[in-house]
């Protein structure tokens, strides 16, 4: 099988933390022939780019064996102040690794969307305790393995914990990945997941979906909850709606630049009122974006208790 390859493979390493790793169609066994894995019950195909697995089926996903690399920030995204501001993500995932860390030998914890470090995470990955295993559809110095989150090639029970952090609202069936995460979990592991509500579209026509607190927590209504609440706050939500609103008047890629350029530079601030906003009740009516964390439960939470624990101010 995968995990057992040769060690004169150059994926070794990658391999050893990778047990389970399977077929994401039939979930059958893989062996490594030459610079590919080839599933030994469907006889399927999954080369390898840039020497990481890409084990993304073309006939159902929308990206296929030749992925783009990653989208790299603009020169002016890096200097100018960000309009983005997370005020509980550091704290969220230092508690999540703590929790993972004392009830497992060594977790393993499955990033999904991992091309790029998620605000607040830096810290945690840096804990030498975790077997970490970053996945994308985009491929990047951080990315082990290429992999859609509507097929995630593992076997059920697989990880102590999965993150996903603005990763859901870029899916075409976010149901379908949230089960994909329940599966592949073990009984008693856990989630972590960041998903936007009152946000304008990013990542162009991968854009999809969004959720208020409620329709998050239905997403995840087959895990019981640890904690959930608002990510971004207000303030960031009204610093993209500056944004949106100043690029509406632009005709062109040069205005839209020049648009971002000034809203940048006037309202980068309101995220700074966020630490303060996040706590409030009225934030669940106007956050910017959500997290939930939890387990998998034995049963879906009722709908009748879901719209119980509406948490706004309305």
């Amino acid at each position: 099988m995968f995990g057992s390859v040769s060690p004169e493979s150059p994926s070794t390493e990658v391999n050893v933390n990778m047990a389970g790793l399977c077929c994401p169609v039939c979930r059958g066994a893989l062996v490594r022939e030459a610079a590919a894995l080839r599933c030994m019950a469907c006889d399927r195909i999954y080369p390898e780019v840039g020497g990481v697995p890409c084990l993304i089926d073309p006939v159902v996903s929308v990206f296929g064996h030749n992925p783009p690399p990653a989208p790299a920030a603009s020169l002016a995204a890096r200097l100018l102040p960000a309009l983005s501001g997370n005020p509980v993500s550091a704290d969220n995932y230092r508690r999540f690794v703590q929790l993972a860390v004392a009830e497992n030998d060594r977790p393993r914890i499955l990033i999904l969307g991992g091309a790029a470090v998620g605000k607040g995470l830096g810290a945690a990955l840096g804990d030498s305790g975790v077997d970490w295993i970053e996945t994308d559809v985009f491929p990047s110095p951080r990315t082990l393995l290429l992999c859609d989150a509507h097929q995630v090639p593992f076997e059920d029970s697989s990880f102590d914990a999965v993150i996903a952090q603005a990763v859901l609202e870029h899916t075409l069936d976010p149901q379908l990945v949230v089960s994909e995460i329940h599966r592949v979990l073990k009984p008693h592991g856990m989630v972590y997941a960041e998903t936007p509500f009152m946000q304008q579209v990013h990542a162009g026509a991968h854009d999809f979906t969004r959720y208020t607190h409620l329709g998050h927590r239905r997403l995840f209504r087959f895990f019981e909850e640890i904690e959930s609440g608002p990510a971004c706050g207000p303030g960031m939500a009204l610093a993209w709606s500056w944004q949106a609103f100043l690029t509406s008047f632009a005709g062109g890629h040069r205005g839209r630049r020049i648009a971002a350029l000034i809203a940048r530079l006037t309202a980068f601030w309101l995220k700074y009122l966020d630490p303060f906003l996040v706590r409030r009740a009225a934030a669940y009516d106007g956050a910017s974006s959500f997290y939930f964390w939890g387990r998998p439960a034995p049963e879906p939470l009722d709908d009748r208790d879901l719209i119980a624990s509406y948490r706004g101010i309305q």
